[in-house]
């Protein structure tokens, strides 16, 4: 088997799409009001789910967190540290939530973490100093 992208399963498809397209710029396409958003991100799928369907779908229920989660990260690679900086600003001043600062790291990467709207980290990193 090979890894061939991940899923999100969102709760309010609208807010989830604005932010991966217009704060994170995904390449999103679909009307905010899908069922399903499949993309790709640098050559990985990107999914997102609406979780009722996904529930309906398997006939199941199933339990989610609240607020921020420490279940997954989205990592996120950018040039070098400067763009670590750039990018974490660029992300708070559009709604972004700050979980860690740019820091630099003992192992020698420059990284900084965010939340979406519903609560899932995502990483923004590099290991480029220049």
């Amino acid at each position: 088997m090979k890894l061939d992208g991940f899923g999100i399963f969102v709760k309010d498809m609208p807010v989830m799409i604005r932010f991966y397209r217009d704060v994170l710029g995904f390449g999103i396409k679909e009307d905010e009001n899908t069922e399903n958003v499949f993309l790709e991100k640098d050559g990985t799928l990107f999914l997102l789910y609406r979780r009722t369907d996904f529930e309906k779908m398997t006939n199941r229920s199933f339990g989610y967190t609240d607020k921020i989660n420490g279940h997954y990260e989205v990592a996120l690679g950018v040039e070098n540290y400067e763009a670590v900086d750039r990018a974490y600003e660029d992300a708070l001043s559009k709604g972004a939530v700050s979980v860690l600062v740019p820091t630099t790291e003992p192992w020698g990467q420059r990284t900084c973490y965010i939340a979406d709207p519903e609560g899932n980290v995502i990483e923004i990193g590099s290991f480029v100093q220049e």
